[in-house]
Parts: C-alpha cells; sequence; structure tokens
C-alpha cells in the first residue's frame, strides 16, 4: 500500500501536521503557531460547532469561537518563542472597538483594535450566496520576548468580539537597506503615512532599473497602482515593518518581467466586492521569471488576479487574509507557474484558482499551502488547464458553495480550454471540507471532480490524500450544471478517510473510478451514494482496485440525501423485524419449536415445556433497534379458546445482561378479537435481543406463541 498523506491532528487546539514515511508534510511551513480560542481560558462563552451557511461559528476555525463582552477575556498559553500575536477575530455589523492586551497577567500599553469594517459582505449577483466574510484579522507587535508557556489574554473593553485564534510568531527584526538601492524615501515617500508616496514609488522604480527598490520600515499611503513594473525588484524590511497603505499596488497588462516584490505588507481599504473593480495587489502580468515572496496582503479583493505572461512566476512564502474574492487566481495562460508554502485565510471566493479562460494553464501547481476558512468558494479550485498539480496542501474548514479541492470544467466564460492532460492531486489534506450547496440542495464532497460543462476526459490521478471529519461526504464526482457530462480516466489511489458525515463516495455523474487502498472508518451514512443525475444519464462504475476497507455499502434511495450519521434509510419502517431471525427457548413441547413464532405463519406456534412455569422465549434482531411496539398472536381457529398469558418482557444489546422492558402483566387472547395481544413499548426501548418470559396462562400449563412481531413504529 503506499503511503497515507499527512494526518492532521487537533492537540490542545494546535494544528499540526503529522508527517507519513516517504512522503512530505501537507501544508505550508510557516513562521507562527495557531492556537484555537475554545482551547484556551476563557470567561467567555464558547459558540459552535455549526455547518449552517450564514451563521457565524460556520465560518470560524474548527467551527467554534469564543464571544467575550465587557470585561471578559480569551488567555491563550503562548505555544513557542514569540513577540507578535494575529487575532481572527469578529465583532457585530456596524461596530468598532479595542481589546485590552495581558501578558502574564499585566496589562501592556498597546491595546488591539477590532473593526466590522472589513466584514459582513454581500454578493446578491452568486447564486446561493449569504451575508458572509464575518472575520477579520489584526496584528501587534507585543514590545517584548515571549516564551512558551507564557500567557496572553485579550480582554473587551466594551465591545462584543468573537475570538476565534490566535497566531503567534518570533518576528525577526527589520532587514538593512541592501547596497546599491534605490530607496523610496529618497524619492520622497512618507513612512508617516499621511503624505502621498505614490509618485515617489513610481520614480524609485524607473531610477532603480535592474536594480532594487527599497522600502524602509514605515507606513506608505498609495492612492493610485503603479504600471510599467518590469526588470526591478521591490523588497521591504520585513511585512511587520514595511506597510504599504492602498488597494491597488501593480495594474498592468504586460511587463517583460524579472519583477521581484518580497519582504513587505500592502494592506487595502476594500469594504465591499465590486467584480469591475481592479482592487488588487497584482492585477494583470508581472511578465516572465517573476516572483513574489515573504508578502503580507490583506484587506484587498484578491491578492492575485494573473492574466497575460507570467511564465515561470514563483510566489511563495506569504500570508493572504480576508480578501473579498479570490486569493488568487491565474487567469489563463498561466505556464510554469509555482504556487507555494503560502498561507491564506478568510477568502470571499476561492483561495487559490486556476481558470483558463482564453488560453489553457498549463504544467502549473500549488504546492504545499494552508488555507483556511475560504467562506464562499473552495480552498483550491482547477477550472480546466493542461497537466496541472495539487500537490500536499492542507485544507480547512471550507463553507458555502465550496469543497477543500475541486477539479472542474466549469467554464463561466468562453472561450475555455477544458481540463487535459494529466491532473495530479497528490498528498493533500482536508479537514472539515465540503459544504452544503443552497442551489443544488444537496451537499458538496470534501474533494470534487466536476463535469460541469463538458465530460471529463484528462487523466485525473488522485493519491495519498487524507480526509478528517468531512461535514458531508469524501469524494464527490458530479455533472454540476445538471447535463449528466462522464467523469472518466479517475484513478484514486490511496487515501484514509475518518468520521465523514455522510458517505465516502458521492457519484452523481454518469462515468467511471478505480479505487485502490482507500480505508474509512466512522462513516456517517453509507459508503458509496451512487445515483448520477439526470437519472437517464448513464451510470457511474466504481471498480475495486484492492486494498479498500470500511465503506463498502451503498446508499439504497436514490429519492433522498443522507444527513450526517443518519445511516442507510429503513427500506421499509413498518416492517416487521422479528420475522425470520433466530429464536431460541427454555424449552419446547414436541414439535412446537421456537422458529415457529417467527415463521410468518400464524397457524404454526411454539409451545413450551408442559407445567414448568416460568419458560422464556428470545429472538435475536440482527441489530440493536429502536422497538416500540409488539404484536403477540396464537393461532386464530375457534378451536383456540380465549386465555389470558402473563408476560414480562425484556430487552439486551448483547444477548447477556437483560432488563424489564414491560413488567408482568396479563394478555387476553381471544378468538373472537383475532386471538391477538399488542404490548405498547417504551419510546427509549432500544434492544437487540427480545425476550418474552411467560409465568402463567389460564388456557394451557405452557407459554404459546405463533406469531411474535416487533415494530419500530408505535
Amino acid at each position: 500500500m503506499p503511503a497515507m498523506g499527512a494526518v492532521v491532528a487537533l492537540s490542545a487546539g494546535l494544528l499540526t501536521a503529522t508527517v507519513p514515511a516517504a512522503h512530505a508534510a501537507s501544508g505550508a511551513t510557516l513562521p507562527f503557531t495557531s492556537v484555537e480560542a475554545e482551547s484556551a481560558t476563557s470567561t467567555g462563552t464558547r459558540i459552535g460547532p455549526d455547518y449552517t451557511q450564514g451563521t457565524l461559528a460556520s465560518e470560524a476555525s474548527g467551527r467554534q469561537a469564543v464571544r467575550v463582552t465587557a470585561g471578559q477575556r480569551v488567555e491563550f498559553t503562548v505555544p513557542r518563542a514569540a513577540n507578535a500575536v494575529n487575532l481572527a477575530y469578529s465583532v457585530p455589523d456596524g461596530q468598532s472597538g479595542s481589546l485590552d492586551v495581558y501578558v502574564n497577567g499585566t496589562k501592556i500599553s498597546k491595546t488591539l483594535a477590532v473593526t466590522s469594517k472589513y466584514s459582513y459582505i454581500e454578493t446578491s449577483w452568486i447564486p446561493g450566496a449569504k451575508q458572509h466574510h464575518f472575520f477579520d484579522n489584526a496584528r501587534l507587535l507585543l514590545g517584548q520576548n515571549l516564551q512558551s508557556g507564557d500567557k496572553v489574554a485579550f480582554q473587551s473593553t466594551g465591545t462584543q468580539v468573537t475570538v476565534d485564534v490566535a497566531d503567534f510568531e518570533q518576528v525577526d527584526a527589520a532587514a538593512s537597506q541592501p547596497a546599491g538601492s534605490v530607496s523610496v524615501t529618497s524619492k520622497g515617500a512618507d513612512p508617516s503615512g499621511n503624505g502621498d508616496s505614490t509618485q515617489a514609488f513610481r520614480d524609485a522604480i524607473s531610477a532603480a532599473q535592474g536594480g532594487v527598490v527599497w522600502i524602509p520600515p514605515g507606513d506608505y499611503k498609495l492612492t493610485s497602482s503603479l504600471s510599467g513594473v518590469q526588470n526591478v525588484t521591490l523588497q521591504g524590511a520585513g511585512s511587520w515593518y514595511s506597510v504599504v497603505h492602498g488597494s491597488r499596488f501593480i495594474d498592468q497588462s504586460s511587463s517583460s518581467g524579472g519583477v521581484h516584490i518580497k519582504d513587505f505588507a500592502v494592506i487595502g481599504e476594500v469594504t465591499e466586492r465590486v467584480d469591475s473593480n481592479p482592487d488588487n495587489f497584482v492585477n494583470g502580468s508581472l511578465g516572465p521569471n517573476s516572483s513574489v515572496s515573504g508578502m503580507w496582503l490583506q484587506h484587498l479583493k484578491v491578492g492575485l488576479w494573473l492574466m497575460g505572461n507570467n511564465d515561470n512566476l514563483v510566489v511563495e512564502n506569504n500570508r493572504i487574509l480576508d480578501t473579498t474574492a479570490d486569493g488568487l487566481n491565474l487567469n489563463g495562460n498561466a505556464r510554469g507557474v509555482r504556487v507555494r508554502n503560502n498561507f491564506l485565510r478568510n477568502q470571499g471566493d476561492d483561495s487559490l484558482a486556476m481558470w483558463s479562460l482564453y488560453s489553457a494553464d498549463t504544467n502549473s501547481s500549488f504546492e504545499n499551502n494552508t488555507i483556511s476558512q475560504p467562506n464562499l468558494a473552495n480552498g483550491i479550485a482547477i477550472y480546466g488547464g493542461t497537466d496541472i498539480a495539487v500537490k500536499n496542501n492542507l485544507v480547512s474548514d471550507t463553507n458555502a458553495l465550496g469543497s477543500g479541492i475541486a477539479i472542474s470544467n466549469q467554464k463561466f466564460l468562453d472561450p475555455f480550454s477544458p481540463l487535459a492532460g494529466t491532473i495530479t492531486v497528490d498528498g493533500n489534506t482536508l479537514v472539515r471540507a465540503g459544504a452544503m450547496n443552497p442551489n443544488w440542495n444537496h451537499p458538496m464532497g470534501a474533494l470534487r471532480v466536476d463535469s460541469y460543462d463538458s465530460a471529463i476526459n484528462a487523466d485525473v490521478s488522485i493519491t495519498d490524500t487524507t480526509v478528517t471529519d468531512s461535514p458531508y461526504s469524501a469524494f464527490e464526482f458530479v455533472s454540476g450544471g445538471g447535463q449528466g457530462y462522464p467523469v472518466r480516466n479517475v484513478t484514486l489511489d490511496g487515501a484514509t478517510v475518518r468520521n465523514t458525515g455522510t458517505v465516502v463516495v458521492q457519484a452523481e455523474a454518469q462515468g467511471a473510478a478505480t479505487f485502490r487502498n482507500v480505508t474509512a472508518t466512522s462513516v456517517g451514512a453509507a459508503g458509496i451514494y451512487n445515483c448520477p443525475y439526470p437519472a437517464s444519464s448513464g451510470t457511474f462504475t466504481l471498480t475495486d482496485g484492492g486494498g479498500n476497507s470500511g465503506w463498502s455499502s451503498t446508499w439504497s434511495d436514490c429519492s433522498t440525501w443522507p444527513q450526517p450519521g443518519q445511516g442507510n434509510p429503513d427500506p421499509d419502517p413498518n416492517r416487521n423485524l422479528a420475522k425470520g431471525r433466530p429464536a431460541t427457548a427454555t424449552g419446547s413441547q414436541d414439535v412446537y419449536t421456537p422458529g415457529k413464532a417467527v415463521d410468518g405463519d400464524a397457524g404454526s406456534y411454539w409451545e413450551s415445556t408442559n407445567n414448568a412455569f416460568p419458560q422464556s422465549w428470545t429472538v435475536d434482531l440482527g441489530s440493536s433497534y429502536v422497538v416500540r411496539r409488539l404484536v403477540l398472536k396464537l393461532p386464530p381457529s375457534t378451536a383456540w379458546g380465549a386465555r389470558t398469558q402473563t408476560i414480562t418482557v425484556l430487552g439486551s444489546t448483547d444477548g447477556s445482561n437483560y432488563s424489564t422492558v414491560v413488567g408482568s402483566s396479563g394478555y387476553r387472547f381471544d378468538p373472537a378479537t383475532g386471538n391477538t395481544a399488542t404490548v405498547a413499548l417504551p419510546s427509549s426501548t432500544n434492544l437487540r435481543y427480545l425476550r418474552l418470559s411467560v409465568s402463567a396462562n389460564t388456557g394451557w400449563p405452557a407459554g404459546q406463541f405463533s406469531e411474535v412481531e416487533a415494530y419500530p413504529t408505535s
């Protein structure tokens, strides 16, 4: 069996990746460690878990958070050496305020400002969208060095604040100016953030062609975008020190390339999503052989919306937070692009996307990225393209309209280049990924392969995947446009699925896939939902390549959707649970054996050993059931005189330990009324083994039943 993907463990609120042998860890190598508020000490109120679209907890990391009001606090135990913290939080719409900060019980002079300004986004033109994007992030240099085990508390000064997660980081000292570089301050840039530094940046870029533009520590206001950027490096002293304030940094349709942007922050003022506005860090092209690294990008519409020639671009080691739309989108014509080791949180659309519009994205990859809380789409989406790779990423807590990873032929616009060549999806870990799609009114899987607008004919290789705590299914195969296009040529080799809410495989399209070494535990409803839509479109064939376990059962009713933890629907909720089941007794008379009472024939019967009360009769229902009603019968023939039997009803789940369900009582059997007696059971009755103990019979010195019927309905 091949090595499995990284296993995600939640231990003391820390999200860590455990590396299996012979396989890279999933996710980015990050300079910080995150601690969940729900694992901290708090005087506030925990909210969640909740997966319902539009609720605050559904957008939280781990689907839980802690709400504090005036005087209440959340106190974190610092997990590592740190001198800085970033806090993800939410405040009610229209409100702002601050949090007091305490270190080891002592209030420090700095406070952390909190605001709803960048939250509560409406996108009514997107079908199925509700108000979303409830959380935001705020960061603070603490002014002192902390060690593992120290305490940092955040206390409300009056505003209600919902605290989600804290990122603790040891920030290096500010870097020094490189020799020979051109500082933006030498061209008149204002590091106080008061003056407009746009022209100073332009002048520095012009003066530094072939060299480095230096952005010293400070805050710089840009009121319009930069263009004509090529053959230059833009470098800051570090993303905690050099901060550009502006919603549009570079906007250009072409460049000769050689652009390298690194080690500063761009923090925008985008408070709503307007798709016609280029409110992006980069909009368009950086040109071939360029790079973006060490950046902090926040409060923009999109981090990087890349069009034109970006051949061999490398985007690595960046943080992209709180964008109202995508984190990064390769919008066609991307060749040899590598997006790796980035951290993305709280995107209002796909966190990372390739969209092969106008020309195919080719030979490009998303590798070793950590993605958390995209709140209106997918963690990673591949819309068309040729020879694409998605490898070793960690995606958690997707919300409405999204999967952890989507491999799709949804085109949105034309001309579009569908999936082609080999699509490699390897070593990814998906945690609490997948969501209810309000447009389809059924769920989207943690990993989705979607022939939305055309058949999938590329070779799709999905290997070494870990899916943990998906609220719905692990792997979905669907034609999301409702046209029934086939999903073909899919191989899924090596997967570990733990605690999936409904099914392991959700097959809703015609086509085929081969599964090897896919193991599942704690499956919520059934192993497989195989119901292609439209019903007449064809079948989906699952080929067992060996090594699979824990998901062999199939959901039996294509007219209903399995709900989390539901289990397969009862094929006949009114059926007699006892019919045909194995029966035993303390004794039998002649040929009147215990099985006669469950053979479906009211004319045959069990009779106990005579003159030996009490006697008992027991049936094994095969599984534990909620049993609400018993119907006890004797042969209907008038040759049987009326009689009363004194019966105690007992039940057991293990066949060894029995408890009384209904105490001893007399039940009248009269041929004039069908010779039957009904026993109502308490609503809490759950049993596998049903036992009837007979202590008296006014018509014969033995226990007698022609049928014992057990029903789950009252």
